[in-house]
């Protein structure tokens, strides 16, 4: 695959700091590993069908979920972008946000309240 997103060595040396102690067994090469989540986010692709170039899905999961509860990415964001100084124009898009099929059957059953002035069908 040629679509493949590999981190260089300066964006590991800068992110590197924030990477939690490896106790006992060392880690798999992180670099590969942050990679395949980098892409798999990006792709909007489920954890399995990440490329095999990054290693086993299960590990790049692992790591994401895992490193995600203590925080690490967290903490990589904001020193990256205190780094940046303050952005000129804030852009919010939330195209990729669906509904789930079920979100439109809420109201009939009665499971999220009607919040709308309208005058209810019978």
């Amino acid at each position: 695959m040629s679509d493949l997103i590999w981190l260089s060595e300066a964006q590991m040396r800068r992110i590197e700091p924030y990477f939690p102690l490896s106790h006992g067994v060392p880690r798999v090469d992180d670099r590969r590993i942050i990679s395949g989540i980098i892409f798999v986010i990006r792709n909007g692709l489920r954890w399995r069908d990440a490329p095999a170039e990054y290693g086993p899905p299960k590990t790049i999961y692992n790591r994401f979920i895992r490193w995600s509860r203590m925080g690490v990415f967290n903490t990589i964001f904001a020193a990256l972008s205190a780094k940046g100084g303050k952005p000129d124009q804030l852009m919010i898009d939330a195209t990729h946000l669906k509904a789930h099929r079920t979100a439109a059957s809420l109201l009939k059953k009665g499971l999220f309240p009607d919040v709308s002035d309208a005058p209810k069908v019978a």
